[in-house]
């Protein structure tokens, strides 16, 4: 069989959620897929995806390891990565000192030491073609203390700032790097980050496929980064201006455990 001739990408974190539709964007967008998440469920959303004629394929790998990434780069056989979409994330709630010590560790390790292992890897390969885009899911969550998430919003601060610096290294090339930051979206993220007794948990939350359009158009356009719907715009700015301990109180607000849903 001849090898498909569309570009590739790969979009990471794809089971579900903002990876899902990040997928479906991409598919629709005329690229093959190799999609990637720790789950079973990556398969359901690769028979998804199939259905609108899109070659898919599926690789479930642990990307907190270094062993999972380098599972999914075997997967793509040698193929140039187009576009890579690092949207593999996770979320944990409560307090730091209350919280356990493996689990706030998965957290660093998927968010942050798989995520850069990965766009080294696949960031390396662009270079030597002088091409291609990466679009990295960081958050709202970045501009501010996280009071009862602070291992993840440390993450995403941290993803925040990569995206920008090597946005800045690469500039003079045709690689682009996009932060997609979205602010609560109605994902599994909540649930599965045990923040369902949170102000933050039960409130209303943005559309996921919304966020994951406005994320894929804001990477082909080459843009720095995206803050999705216009209350996260009011609140990121918000965030740069006023003081650190403000802003970590306003966060105890929305992510103190604890709340009964009304």
């Amino acid at each position: 069989m001849a090898e498909s001739m569309k570009p590739l990408a790969i979009v990471t974190g794809a089971s579900t959620g903002i990876g899902r539709e990040l997928a479906k964007e991409a598919a629709q967008h005329g690229y093959d897929l190799l999609i990637v998440a720790d789950e079973p469920e990556i398969e359901a959303a690769a028979t998804e995806l199939r259905a609108s004629g899109t070659k898919v394929e599926a690789v479930q790998a642990d990307l907190a390891t270094t062993g999972g990434v380098d599972q999914l780069l075997a997967a793509t056989k040698g193929r140039p990565v187009e576009v890579l979409v690092a949207n593999a994330g996770r979320g944990l709630g409560k307090g730091f000192l209350d919280q356990d010590w493996d689990e706030a560790r998965r957290v660093v390790d998927t968010n942050i030491t798989g995520t850069i292992y990965l766009i080294q890897k696949v960031g390396r390969e662009m270079r030597a073609r002088n091409a291609g885009k990466i679009l990295i899911t960081g958050s709202i969550a970045g501009f501010m203390p996280g009071t009862f998430q602070a291992v993840y919003n440390g993450t995403k601060s941290f993803l925040n700032s990569f995206s920008w610096a090597i946005r800045n290294e690469l500039k003079d090339t045709n690689i682009t790097v996009t932060c997609l930051m979205p602010g609560p979206t109605e994902t599994e993220f909540f649930e599965r980050g045990d923040l369902m007794d949170t102000p933050v948990g039960q409130q209303k939350k943005d559309d996921p496929a919304e966020v994951a359009k406005t994320g894929f158009a804001a990477m082909l356009r080459g843009d720095g980064d995206v803050v999705y719907g216009l209350k996260n715009k009011v609140q990121s700015a918000m965030a740069n201006v006023l003081p650190a301990a403000v802003t970590a109180e306003m966060h105890r607000g929305m992510a103190e455990p604890g709340h009964k849903k009304q």
